[in-house]
């Protein structure tokens, strides 16, 4: 019964001519058991690829691999363009994509960007100083609990992002 199933298989046609699988298929029945392992085993060393880094980790941020150190390091929460641009100067470090960096242009780097309050440290201070102006009940601490903007903008027609009050 296999043998009929597998004629079968053999004469289907697909397009005017046989399927790329079925034309495999033949091919692997034709040359035997041995063949097909040594095939199997080839076929997987080729497809194998050295492994790479996909992103560096400075200050506990994965920066992207491909863009400009000088744009990798704005992905820090706390660190604009201009921060940057002062980072590498400092370090004495072209502006070259982050997958160029040596081991120790990274730790060059890690090290300068641990001079600066970033991510974490720096949100805590926002939040820090937000509660303090909400506890003295300042103008800008009544704005911050109600939700409002503190910084003088109308609020007739707009604010919605700041009001949660989104067009319908």
């Amino acid at each position: 019964m296999s043998m009929a199933i597998t004629s079968q298989l053999a004469g289907l046609t697909i397009g005017g001519g046989k399927s790329q699988k079925l034309q495999v298929f033949e091919g692997l029945r034709s040359q035997g058991s041995s063949n097909i392992s040594q095939r199997a085993s080839s076929i997987s060393q080729a497809r194998r690829t050295p492994l790479r880094i996909q992103a560096a980790r400075i200050a506990n941020v994965e920066v992207p691999n491909k863009k400009r150190i000088e744009t990798s390091l704005t992905y820090i929460f706390g660190i604009g363009p201009t921060t940057a641009k002062v980072i590498l100067e400092s370090t004495n470090i072209e502006n070259k994509r982050t997958y160029e960096l040596t081991e120790d242009e990274l730790t060059t780097l890690r090290a300068e960007v641990d001079k600066y309050t970033v991510e974490g440290d720096l949100r805590r201070f926002d939040a820090l100083n937000i509660k303090r102006l909400k506890e003295i009940q300042c103008y800008r601490g009544k704005r911050h609990q109600a939700g409002l903007p503190c910084r003088g903008q109308k609020t007739k027609t707009n604010a919605r992002t700041r009001k949660n009050n989104r067009r319908r």
